[in-house]
């Protein structure tokens, strides 16, 4: 059984054992690939020439929706955002979480909801929390959000909300939200509501989320993670394997699942 503790991330920068194995981790922020619906359609059009032969030319057009933009073209946008360079040990774990993020957004089921941005926001402010200077890295953040075109002030509204509400619960309040009303109740009960129909898009990040509104909240007890999964329909089986990776990639975990 899984117990709940903390996960910390600001070991990273010790050594290049720390980093390396940082860095493979932070290639694990899976996702499951991500599709977009196309049609192609042709008409016919005949056409006489002078020679009196018919000719059928074959005109062809593909209409594509819900194209997403190109790795390529979110990295290059993170690029002309933050024109500064960023020291190797935090621009490499940062180009790799960009595009797994990406490929995380563009998926079909993909719907933002503010426990995945807590989580984010969590990985990113341990990942960073090293960084020479507050104001460029709150600057590599706004750039880092908008590059994937979603909205920065959103993940730290959201995250600073969670975290305040978390602290005012307890363990069975936690796992009870469904019984009672509120604006983080009602995200909840949403996130029941799309897993339980299958169109929820569920990911490492809002595993870290779940955990920090689990720490946040003072909860020790390992079934009150299961609880909570099962009271949202997420698969504890994923979010127990997904925080184990974190912790790994941690370079100092503070907890022993047992």
């Amino acid at each position: 059984m899984a117990a709940v503790t903390s996960v910390s991330f600001s070991a990273i920068a010790q050594s290049s054992s720390d980093r390396r194995a940082f860095c493979t981790a932070a290639r694990n922020f899976g996702f499951e690939g991500f599709r977009f619906r196309s049609s192609f359609s042709c008409h016919y059009v005949g056409v006489r020439a002078s020679n009196s032969t018919s000719r059928m030319v074959i005109h062809c057009m593909s209409t594509s929706t819900d194209v997403p933009p190109t790795v390529a073209e979110t990295k290059l946008n993170f690029l002309k955002a933050y024109k500064r360079p960023i020291p190797s040990i935090y621009n490499t774990v940062l180009q790799e979480l960009i595009v797994q993020q990406h490929l995380m957004k563009y998926k079909k089921t993909y719907r933002y909801d503010p426990v995945f941005g807590l989580g984010f926001v969590t990985v990113y402010d341990q990942l960073m929390e090293g960084y020479p200077s507050d104001e460029d890295r709150e600057a590599i953040f706004q750039a880092y959000i908008k590059a994937l075109e979603e909205d920065p002030e959103k993940y730290r509204i959201d995250a600073k909300t969670l975290e305040e509400w978390a602290r005012t619960q307890t363990p069975s309040s936690l796992v009870d939200f469904s019984s009672r009303e509120g604006e983080i109740e009602g995200t909840l009960k949403d996130i029941a509501e799309r897993a339980a129909s299958g169109d929820f898009s569920y990911s490492r990040f809002f595993a870290v989320g779940l955990f920090r509104l689990l720490e946040l909240s003072n909860t020790s007890e390992p079934t009150v993670l299961e609880k909570l999964c099962s009271a949202l329909n997420i698969d504890k089986r994923s979010v127990d394997r997904d925080l184990d990776t974190v912790a790994k990639c941690s370079g100092e975990p503070q907890f022993v699942r047992q």
